[in-house]
C-alpha cells in the first residue's frame, strides 16, 4: 500500500499547496496515510461528524455543501483532483462544516487525524503550513462572494466556470471538461435549473462550451472570461 500511495505524489505536486510545503511534511503526509474510495451518491464524511483527518482528491468529485433533510443543497465548491480537504475542523475542533458528497466514484488519500496531532504537537511551527490551506480557501470564498452580490447572473456561470476550471485558483488541478451536473451547478450560483440550462445554451450556441449529459466542455476560455467581465462576445 505504500508504493501505491507513493506513487500519488506527482499527482499531488502539481498544486501549490502540496508542493510548497517542506520535503519532510510532504513524506510524513504520505507515510501516515491511507487510500479510501467512495462510491457515487456517498459521503466521505457528513456535517456534524468529529475531526478524523486530512483528505487529497486523487480522482473524481466531491461537492461540499449541505443536503437537508427536504433534499434541497448548499454547495460551495465541486472539488477534484488534488484538492485537500477537513482542515477547518482540525483548526478549530469542532465537528465538520459541511458534507463531502461524492459526485462520480471517488478516491482519497486520508491522512490520519492522530498521526497529525501528534505531528504538531512535536512540531508545532507546521500549523503555519497548514494555515495556508485555509488561508486559500477563504480567499477563494470571499471571491465567490463578491460575484454573487455584484455579478449578473450571466457573469456568475461565466465566472464559476472559470473557477471550477482553474482549479478554484490553484486548490485543484486545472481542467477543461468540468464533471459537474446543471442543477449542481445552478445551486452554487442561486440560479434555477431553467435559468442555468438556458444561459449555457446560449454559450453553446456561440461555440463558448459544449454540453453532455453532467458534463460541461470549455471550448473557449479566451470568450468565457469576457463573459464573466459582461464584455461582448464576438
Amino acid at each position: 500500500m505504500h508504493s501505491e500511495i507513493q506513487s500519488y505524489r506527482p499527482q499531488l505536486a502539481v498544486t501549490q499547496w502540496y508542493r510548497g510545503i517542506p520535503a519532510d511534511l510532504q513524506d510524513y503526509l504520505l507515510a501516515h496515510s491511507s487510500l479510501v474510495r467512495v462510491g457515487k451518491g456517498q459521503r466521505l464524511y457528513k456535517r456534524g461528524d468529529s475531526f478524523s483527518g486530512l483528505y487529497a482528491i486523487l480522482d473524481g468529485a466531491l461537492a461540499m455543501g449541505t443536503v437537508v433533510a427536504d433534499g434541497r443543497e448548499a454547495l460551495h465548491a465541486v472539488l477534484g483532483p488534488t484538492a485537500w480537504i477537513g482542515e477547518i475542523s482540525m483548526f478549530d475542533g469542532l465537528p465538520r462544516p459541511h458534507d463531502a458528497l461524492a459526485m462520480t466514484n471517488v478516491l482519497v488519500l486520508h491522512v490520519h487525524g492522530s498521526a497529525l496531532k501528534k505531528l504538531l504537537a512535536d512540531k508545532p511551527a507546521y500549523w503555519a503550513y497548514f494555515g495556508m490551506l485555509m488561508a486559500q480557501k477563504i480567499r477563494v470564498s470571499f471571491e465567490n462572494n463578491e460575484s454573487m452580490q455584484l455579478l449578473s447572473a450571466a457573469q456568475r456561470l461565466a465566472s464559476r466556470l472559470l473557477l471550477i476550471a482553474g482549479g478554484y485558483s490553484g486548490i485543484s488541478q486545472t481542467q477543461s471538461t468540468l464533471k459537474i451536473a446543471q442543477d449542481t451547478l445552478g445551486s452554487m450560483i442561486s440560479l434555477t435549473r431553467q435559468t442555468t440550462n438556458l444561459l449555457l445554451k446560449n454559450l453553446e450556441g456561440q461555440g463558448i462550451i459544449s454540453l453532455k449529459v453532467g458534463e460541461i466542455t470549455i471550448r473557449d476560455f479566451e470568450r468565457l472570461r469576457a463573459a464573466s467581465l459582461g464584455n461582448a462576445i464576438h
